[in-house]
């Protein structure tokens, strides 16, 4: 690896560190309050967050949760899905999407997704339905909302349930032709997230958080996700343990309130990303759906006539960190290839799954640092 000066030698897919330091003080305030309090669990910060951020997404109501994972399969708990019911996933997604559909016995439907904004293609969903269809998984992926106008359109046309996966898209913004317009996550039945530490908006270890307008799936929700009661020690459905801890929500409600310059300073470095490598005909910029805001939870190229993974061992070469999001389609990873899928409904996950390369991208990304990374990638 080539010694560089200065920060060249620490260029970082996602900066934590800086992004803590810049909100130090109010940061160690909010955890120095909990630690006084000795609340850990159930502590009044949570409370508090899950109001915040129900104002700030436009959500009735917003359960936390211990993790993205537990939100999904909570949702879909809520749903009172049976064994053998069928549910539409983007086969190009995180395996936490299709792990939950098939931990509580569903069976996972791979759809396609459109090539150039990565999300589900809605024109392939209507004929995956059937008689035992009940819900469909669309990821924000990346930052930016799915087609929502159709795919609900489609969902309520079979009477079908829409659980949105917002762990990459939220404080996306989705406008309706009516001239409405919502937040990524509160579209569907029911919406999830994650705060997985390099989230947008992510905590210092995990959690997770559910949306719902709908009164009763709420308090079911929030049932299920404490051992299936409503008041202690008093068991009315089968549930799980999926809190929130109270450190995690005391720094989410500070990160919260720089959320909106967050995906800012994410448009800013992506904006540059877009003018340096527009015009060369080895990389795809990402696309935008000219009806949803991009959040830039990654910034994801796709290589066209070039070695991929030549081109990710040079960048490390140079010092600069990339990743690949995703490398395997689900349903070809060993847990899910047994589920029925048909390879030629699901060409573009494959093709993007050879092509994709996420590049560095974070708030506290210096115009310098990606100079030096854009260099590089149109030196290759």
């Amino acid at each position: 690896m080539i010694k560089l000066p200065g920060a060249m030698n620490n260029i970082q897919m996602v900066d934590l560190d800086g992004q803590y330091r810049s909100i130090q003080p109010q940061i160690d305030q909010a955890i120095a309050k909990v630690l006084q309090e000795g609340r850990f669990i159930k502590g009044e910060e949570v409370g508090l967050f899950e109001q915040e951020l129900a104002e700030y997404t436009g959500a009735k109501h917003v359960i936390a949760c211990a993790n993205g994972t537990d939100a999904l399969q909570i949702a879909l708990m809520a749903l009172q899905l049976q064994p053998g019911d069928e549910v539409i996933v983007p086969a190009f997604t995180y395996v936490a999407t299709g792990e939950v559909i098939a931990l509580l016995g569903l069976v996972p439907v791979f759809v396609d997704v459109n090539p150039d904004t990565f999300n589900i293609e809605i024109s392939q969903v209507e004929q995956l339905i059937n008689s035992r269809t009940k819900a469909i998984i669309p990821v924000h992926l990346y930052g930016q909302c799915c087609d929502m106008e159709g795919l609900l359109a489609v969902a309520d046309k079979f009477g079908i349930h829409v659980v949105e996966d917002t762990a990459q898209g939220i404080g996306a913004l989705y406008s309706f032709n009516n001239g409405s317009s919502k937040q990524a996550g509160t579209m569907g039945t029911i919406g999830t997230t994650s705060f997985f530490p390099s989230k947008n908006l992510g905590c210092y270890g995990d959690g997770g958080a559910l949306f719902t307008n709908d009164d009763d799936l709420a308090l079911r929700i929030r049932m299920i996700g404490n051992h299936g009661q409503a008041r202690q020690y008093y068991h009315e459905i089968v549930g799980v343990n999926s809190r929130l801890d109270t450190l995690q929500a005391a720094i989410l409600r500070i990160k919260l309130r720089h959320l909106n310059e967050y995906s800012k300073a994410r448009n800013l470095v992506a904006e540059r990303y877009d003018a340096a490598l527009v015009n060369d005909e080895r990389y795809n910029n990402p696309a935008r759906d000219p009806k949803s805001t991009h959040v830039f939870n990654q910034y994801t190229l796709r290589v066209n006539g070039i070695n991929r993974d030549q081109l990710r061992e040079y960048l490390k070469e140079n010092n600069i960190p990339s990743m690949v999001y995703y490398p395997l389609p689900l349903h070809q990873q060993n847990a899910y290839n047994r589920y029925n899928h048909n390879d030629q409904l699901l060409q573009n996950s494959i093709f993007l799954c050879k092509e994709v390369i996420s590049l560095p991208i974070h708030t506290e990304m210096k115009a310098k640092t990606q100079e030096y990374i854009i260099g590089k990638i149109l030196a290759f």
